[in-house]
């Protein structure tokens, strides 16, 4: 049975904080889907714009209290800002989410606003996206098929998967292809690899002096390591400052892990070599279950 809402909200209306790469590929996935969508973002133009066609009207005091999902789609700092100002507002009942890159900062400060308040805050983190950012690169497709990691909130079974099955109706209109449960730290962890450091090294192998000379002798190898190397570096600065011991961690790894290529090369020691590549070949074999 679905919550009972408090009087004011409006059952399926959703409100957006931010209207950058995700939250205009949410803005865009409801609009498509015929769902009222209200929308706050710090540029006011972008707003403007998105109010043409997508939004449709601006999430303010008067309809904060209004929606029934709340999606913070801004930086980890951002998010926490808006939440502590307009948490008095969120109304009973309501669901807010996140779609910040780190889980136990932001879980940790999201949760702590909204204790003793009448809504749940529940962490998430889509698994999508693209090397551009803006509300320009945006689409209502952006999340078909892509995985959504969700830190559950601390509360008894019965309501937990309450708020979680309401969670998946409400998304509908994004077209997840799953649902993965995490702890924070778990989640952390984890992103710290599959994530986190994979923009690190992206970023750092394009200052190589010879990334310059690259046009008319690179192809698919090089796109695909350097995909990413364009980034948000305010973002990404905060994304990885926030998750810092996880991600060094994973870079002494990768760093110990080049050494020895290195050596190997370094001493000519073929059979050192080729016993590195062999593992690194059979590990990805592994990992991905060829």
């Amino acid at each position: 049975m679905a919550r009972q809402l408090g009087e004011g909200v409006v059952r399926g209306r959703i409100g957006v904080v931010g209207l950058g790469l995700m939250g205009g590929s949410f803005a865009r996935a409801f609009a498509a889907a015929g769902v009222e969508v209200y929308a706050w973002n710090r540029t006011r133009s972008t707003l403007e714009l998105a109010m043409i066609e997508t939004v449709t009207g601006e999430l303010d005091e008067t309809t904060v209290g209004t929606c029934e999902l709340i999606i913070l789609a801004g930086y980890p700092a951002s998010a926490i800002e808006w939440l502590k100002k307009n948490a008095p507002l969120v109304g009973e009942g309501a669901i807010v989410i996140d779609t910040v890159g780190v889980k136990r900062v932001i879980c940790a400060r999201c949760e702590a606003i909204c204790a003793g308040r009448p809504f749940t805050f529940v962490g998430c983190h889509p698994m999508a996206g693209t090397q551009y950012s803006g509300f320009a690169h945006s689409r209502a497709t952006m999340f078909k098929g892509a995985p959504l990691v969700v830190v559950p909130p601390e509360m008894d079974d019965f309501a937990r998967a309450e708020v979680l099955e309401r969670l998946k109706e409400l998304l509908a209109p994004c077209a997840f292809g799953s649902f993965t449960l995490a702890t924070a730290e778990e989640h952390d962890r984890i992103i710290a690899f599959t994530s986190q450091l994979a923009h690190v090294v992206s970023n750092a192998y394009v200052k190589s002096p010879t990334a310059r000379e690259h046009k008319g002798f690179s192809a698919g190898s090089y796109k695909d390591l350097t995909r990413v190397a364009r980034l948000n570096a305010p973002m990404w600065t905060e994304l990885f400052l926030d998750n810092a011991d996880f991600l060094s961690e994973e870079i002494g790894t990768i760093i110990a892990n080049l050494q020895a290529y290195k050596d190997a090369i370094d001493e000519h020691d073929a059979d050192r070599l080729e016993a590195l590549l062999a593992e690194g070949d059979r590990i990805k074999r592994e990992v991905e279950g060829r």
